[in-house]
């Protein structure tokens, strides 16, 4: 996406999600003239970060499948610490 132009086409197609796609379009319709251009700049720092996740996504995913260690994906910590936070709502209750 970098060698062209965004376009309202270009942000909706690299959302990537039908949901997201539609509320890009309703808020950009909707915008009144004096801020269209913000909305579609968000939109576009969301449609970037959005391809920027599918491409690492594939990437892993390479990765995973010449049996490489996928760098940067445990979660484990944050797996436990979230089940912890949970037991003790439900230890409280």
């Amino acid at each position: 996406m970098e060698s062209e132009p965004w376009t309202i086409e270009t942000i909706r197609d690299a959302l990537g999600s039908p949901t997201l796609a539609s509320r890009f379009i309703g808020e950009i319709n909707r915008a009144p003239a004096h801020e269209v251009l913000a909305v579609f700049a968000r939109w576009q720092g969301v449609a970037e970060r959005a391809l920027a996740a599918a491409e690492r996504a594939e990437a892993l995913a390479a990765a995973d499948d010449r049996g490489e260690e996928l760098s940067g994906v445990d979660r484990t910590d944050e797996v436990l610490a979230a089940a912890e936070r949970i037991r003790a709502r439900r230890g409280a209750a």
